[in-house]
């Protein structure tokens, strides 16, 4: 059973997300929060597998919100939501340590497979924005920074090919296919990489990647 805390600053759209989530017979709604402070407090009290949590509310907002959920090291993820399309905060969401980025607008059953993915641990991006994410970040960075040189240094050339290959969106079985590698072999390099270069997830090492130019925007 997947729990989930739901936060956003209008009720409406609280018991509508309570509606779709108690509809599903493997989630439950641990409780509800109005605002980034309530947020916090009850995923320490509460400690849902998801929480959902509105980007744009009064007082703290979703990124302050998330950060300060991701950073006690426990063991509820974040999938943050927003009416817009692409704005500056989707990628302080995911900088933030969000597992995960959905439009509101997103049909109902994507939304459920989304919450899904990230309470067992995988990340999502709501689809078709991606490339806009990838986009905005690497228009704010045109160099290295040295620690991200180091990070890259420490890297061997297989798990360099290996993030190249990731960092287009590809999965742990059409890499394996790619490099003529077993799918166990993949998912220990990704593994690896992960913790060299200081990524929370998939997502982060994608933006890694793009940052330090290993692949650009097509």
């Amino acid at each position: 059973m997947t729990t989930v805390l739901i936060v956003d600053d209008q009720a409406l759209q609280r018991l509508g997300f309570r509606m779709l989530l108690e509809a599903q017979p493997d989630m439950t709604v641990a409780g509800e929060a109005a605002n980034g402070s309530e947020a916090v407090r009850l995923t320490a009290e509460l400690r849902p597998d998801v929480v959902l949590v509105d980007v744009r509310m009064p007082g703290m907002d979703g990124i302050e919100a998330t950060r300060r959920i991701v950073g006690t090291g426990g063991r509820s993820r974040v999938l943050v939501l927003t009416t817009f399309d692409f704005d500056e905060y989707m990628y302080e969401a995911l900088r933030s340590g969000a597992s995960g980025f959905f439009l509101k607008d997103a049909r109902p059953e994507e939304l459920v497979v989304g919450i899904r993915a990230v309470g067992a641990g995988n990340t999502v991006i709501s689809p078709g924005l991606t490339h806009k994410l990838i986009d905005a970040y690497t228009s704010r960075h045109a160099r290295r920074a040295p620690e991200q040189e180091r990070r890259l240094a420490e890297l061997t050339q297989r798990e360099l090919e290996v993030l190249t290959i990731l960092a287009t969106g590809a999965t742990n079985t059409e890499t394996a296919e790619r490099l003529h590698l077993a799918e166990s072999t993949v998912k220990s390099h990704v593994s690896r990489i992960l913790t060299k270069i200081g990524a929370r997830d998939r997502v982060q090492a994608v933006i890694f990647a793009y940052d330090v130019q290993l692949v650009r925007p097509s």
